[in-house]
């Protein structure tokens, strides 16, 4: 079974991970890639202000780097359920809108199922989360979305 998360290093993305170990992963015949997405996060200028071309390399090299580390901290609450097994398990950071990029990653990589948190980094705390919401109405396989446990 090809198993894609979808993470972005929030409590509910860690819920999801752990759910993923406990309902879904068998070892045996899984595949699993773990994604981050992110979007551009230029802030916006105002003239006469000017962000120089230097300033946005640094901030997206930021963002990368950070979702370098939830990968690698998602792949480490991998292995610490299932220490024993040996089995693909590979990470991408993800540029984009994370929806899109979560949603276009499935069908290229062939996923069977996608996992995702309920909440996460979105705008306001909404009561839907924006990405899980997207991805469920247009992924094109199953996906489990986890809700933090209270």
């Amino acid at each position: 079974m090809k198993i894609l998360i979808a993470i972005d290093g929030s409590e509910y993305s860690n819920a999801a991970v752990d759910e993923c170990c406990r309902m879904v992963l068998r070892p045996a015949d899984a595949e699993v890639m773990i994604v981050s997405a992110y979007e551009n996060a230029y802030p916006m200028a105002a003239e006469p202000f000017a962000i120089s071309a230097d300033y946005y390399q640094q901030l997206d090299d930021a963002v990368r780097e950070q979702s370098n580390g939830f990968l690698e901290s998602a792949r480490n609450q991998i292995t610490s359920h299932f220490p024993e097994a040996n089995f693909p398990l590979n990470t991408e950071v993800l540029r984009g809108s994370p929806a899109q990029q979560i949603v276009e990653k499935a069908e290229e990589w062939g996923a069977d199922v996608i996992v995702v948190g309920s909440h996460g980094r979105g705008f306001w705390g909404r009561l839907l989360g924006s990405v899980s919401n997207a991805v469920v109405h247009h992924a094109p396989c199953s996906v489990l979305v986890v809700r933090k446990p209270r």
